[in-house]
């Protein structure tokens, strides 16, 4: 894991180091010691054979936000590419994003979607046909971050259980992780191989989104979260069009002629 913290030297106009800055940049460039450290950190991991990028964000530090509309005009943002532009237009450089969660074939939500408080997409508790896609392979769940900058995984009946409002929220399924035991619809076999996208609230603060570099089955990519990871609840966010975006490391995930437009992106901003 490594954070993405710029350590350019502090020069005098003579182009000379200056002498008092000298053990502070000793002191920036240790591990844990940058004024930003581990607000967001991204590196790739390997699990039995298989390569993922992993990125794991302090709450405490950044703010996750969703985005699905450009709020001005109305029109989906569809790319990551168009998110980014959009906020360096209002001089916000893009950190980190990721695609949220399923859609339907009108490319909107097809769960709960709730965006700075504004619930846009009610809850779906309907129970599909799991043939028909993944958010009817149960239970799906949700990713929430609660108004007081807290996050949670939580199925989605126990979600509407617990009667909290959201700040942000995005519905998807299946649930890769349920308390610590992997989803007992996963096939430790199953030839069922994607690429995909998951993310966890490791703590109340700790988000951790992984992607694969190559194709796996649900069983191993839940294992990952549970084994690799240390989480106890995770959520499935995206197969074959998944992709996790690191400002300057680009892209991981998908193939970009795999690349759908998505509903809804998961996006860390600089702060204005």
């Amino acid at each position: 894991m490594h954070s993405h913290v710029s350590n350019r030297p502090f020069l005098r106009p003579g182009g000379h180091l200056s002498c008092w800055l000298l053990p502070l940049l000793v002191l920036l460039s240790m591990p844990g010691c940058t004024p930003t450290a581990r607000a967001l950190d991204s590196g790739e991991l390997a699990f039995e054979g298989q390569n993922y990028r992993v990125v794991h964000i302090n709450l405490m530090r950044e703010q996750l936000t969703l985005h699905w509309r450009d709020p001005h005009s109305g029109q989906p943002f569809g790319s990551i590419e168009n998110l980014r532009q959009w906020g360096e237009t209002r001089g916000r450089r893009l950190l980190f994003a990721a695609n949220a969660g399923i859609y339907d074939h009108k490319f909107a939500p097809l769960g709960l979607y709730v965006e700075n408080g504004k619930t846009v997409v009610p809850l779906n508790l309907a129970h599909g046909n799991p043939a028909s896609g993944n958010f009817s392979l149960l239970p799906n769940g949700v990713f929430v971050v609660y108004p007081d900058g807290h996050a949670a995984v939580r199925t989605s009946a126990a979600f509407k259980a617990d009667g909290k409002s959201a700040q942000w929220a995005t519905q998807s399924g299946p649930m890769l992780l349920i308390d610590g035991k992997l989803n007992e619809q996963f096939v430790d076999d199953s030839s069922s191989l994607k690429w995909r996208s998951g993310v966890c609230a490791k703590t109340p603060t700790e988000v951790v989104f992984a992607v694969s570099e190559g194709p796996v089955n649900f069983h191993t990519f839940g294992r990952l979260f549970r084994d690799k990871l240390g989480c106890r609840d995770a959520l499935y966010l995206d197969g074959s069009i998944s992709q996790l975006y690191v400002d300057g490391e680009g892209y991981a995930g998908a193939p970009a002629f795999m690349v759908k437009p998505y509903a809804g992106i998961f996006a860390v901003f600089s702060k204005p």
